[in-house]
């Protein structure tokens, strides 16, 4: 591998990138990723009558709130003004899973691939914290980054 890592200066020490001299364009990340459970789990989260409320519902507004959070959680992750968060959920019955994709915008020097990725964790983590109490063994994953626009990188798109 050739390509220079952006967070490490030429000591190899990990730097946050000067991204000051970066024009402003418009930026856009999608991720998704899935949280597989037990029959029952799966019925009563679909349905909404998890005792704790809306699962799918609260699981939208952490994922929200996690996208605006992200760089008080990646330590040399840009604060990004976020200009637009969408939160979708799919139900799989015959797979027993949710899955969940966000795509996150801005106008901005650096792009939003981590705020994406960061809201679909916390939307899943969401999930098992709400229905734990009655399967403990569901299992998060296949999260990953399936597109993102702008910036001098160019577009990217998951094959």
């Amino acid at each position: 591998m050739t390509e220079k890592l952006s967070h490490f200066d030429a000591a190899g020490q990990a730097h946050m990138v000067d991204v000051g001299g970066k024009p402003e364009t418009h930026r856009v990340a999608v991720a998704a990723g899935r949280i597989r459970m037990k029959p029952a789990t799966f019925a009563m989260v679909a349905s909404g009558t998890a005792k704790k409320g809306d699962v799918l519902g609260i699981a939208r507004i952490a994922a929200i709130q996690a996208s605006k959070r992200t760089s008080d959680l990646i330590p040399l992750c840009h604060p990004v003004p976020l200009t637009s968060v969408a939160v979708e959920f799919t139900a799989d019955e015959a797979g027993l899973s949710f899955e969940c994709r966000v795509t996150v915008e801005c106008t901005a020097r650096t792009g939003v691939e981590m705020e994406a990725l960061t809201a679909v964790n916390v939307a899943l983590l969401t999930i098992y914290d709400m229905v734990k109490g009655v399967d403990r063994g569901m299992t998060i994953g296949d999260i990953r980054l399936l597109e993102k626009r702008g910036g001098k990188s160019g577009d990217f798109r998951a094959s």
